[in-house]
């Protein structure tokens, strides 16, 4: 048993969601999206080496001294994975642990909506799933991945760095690849994902221009692309997949987009009003004719009315979904004004005046 077992054994005991470990500072637990320090003395330089050293692979190590960072995943028998990203900084070594569930919750145990389940019912095309770090993804993806695995007959290639979710093979035949170890970059890997005879190919990461185009290329060849984006909307995520080409291909992409794109959900993680844990908030849309219309002509700022007005194809704004949890008392009216985007219209739900910046 490594020493810093009873560390992570402690962020799952406590709910907490990751494990900071940095050189010069006790360790520290983030709990509900704060992070807390744990009662224990100040790591020091080479206390937090021998810690992180002793769960870090040989390969992981070489990369990590020419590089000055790394991941990898480690997983603690019976109790969860993680995902651990290491560290050089001014005071030594650092390393962040993510926990992984080890079960994989259900689009109905994470309360998702029903459009989640018929846009993973598609046969081709491209779903996003977007977000700021830390905002629930990897849950989303699991648990959209977990619904094929169950209902489809058919081959699912997950390219990750680094695997997080393991899934097991039901319906489906599933395989795992982890950039780094299995692969060198997500785009070599999605290039060799086409001659694998694949239904679905999960990307962890759209990172570059390869990887992109060969994700809409994919998509627009018949194959089921669920991919990530560290965006924070519906039209950001379109600008962001736009403005990765070279502006003499932008009519090109919009229209290869326009006519592959399934949807884009894009979440954060709000706590909840009785402090027991976080809820997602989802913004959604559909490619319905008028978003597809709207991306086609580069008519990017319209695409915010379109998600409005389509509630009944099963579209809402972030705004919206963030009203929905405060009528639903699932979440306070502080959360929602902190993570809305019209602050005018969530002004009238403050209840601590210090949140809201006018103490």
């Amino acid at each position: 048993m490594a020493r810093i077992d009873v560390f992570l054994d402690l962020v799952v005991k406590q709910g907490g969601s990751d494990l900071h470990l940095v050189a010069g500072n006790p360790p520290r637990i983030r709990l509900n999206g704060d992070s807390y320090t744990v009662k224990y003395r100040e790591l020091g330089t080479k206390e937090t080496q021998e810690l992180i050293d002793e769960i870090t692979p040989g390969h992981v190590l070489e990369y990590f001294e020419e590089a000055g960072n790394a991941d990898f995943a480690y997983e603690l028998e019976g109790i969860s994975r993680f995902r651990v990203n290491i560290f050089k900084h001014q005071g030594g070594m650092g390393a962040i642990l993510r926990a992984i569930p080890t079960d994989i919750k259900s689009m109905q145990q994470l309360g998702l909506p029903p459009i989640l389940k018929n846009l993973s019912r598609q046969r081709k095309g491209l779903i996003l799933i977007t977000g700021p770090t830390g905002s629930g993804k990897s849950t989303t993806l699991a648990a959209v991945v977990d619904s094929i695995n169950q209902e489809r007959k058919g081959h699912i290639i997950t390219i990750e760095d680094p695997v997080e979710f393991i899934h097991r093979n039901k319906n489906c035949l599933v395989s795992q690849r982890e950039v780094g170890y299995h692969t060198k970059t997500f785009s070599q890997a999605l290039h060799s994902a086409m001659r694998e005879d694949p239904d679905v190919i999960l990307v962890g990461e759209m990172r570059d221009l390869e990887t992109v185009h060969l994700a809409l290329t994919a998509a627009e060849m018949g194959v089921l692309v669920i991919a990530t984006l560290h965006t924070n909307s519906a039209s950001a995520s379109v600008d962001r997949i736009i403005n990765v080409f070279p502006p003499g291909e932008e009519p090109f992409v919009r229209t290869m987009l326009s006519t592959s794109l399934c949807g884009i959900i894009s979440q954060q993680l709000i706590r909840r009003a009785d402090g027991k844990g976080r809820i997602a908030a989802l913004e959604i849309m559909v490619n319905s004719s008028a978003v597809s219309n709207a991306i086609r002509e580069g008519k990017t700022d319209q695409l915010e009315n379109i998600i409005q007005g389509g509630g009944m194809q099963g579209m809402q704004l972030m705004d919206t979904a963030l009203l929905r949890l405060v009528d639903a008392k699932m979440i306070s009216g502080d959360q929602a004004y902190l993570h809305c985007k019209n602050k005018s219209q969530f002004a009238h739900l403050r209840d601590d005046l210090e949140i809201s910046g006018e103490a």
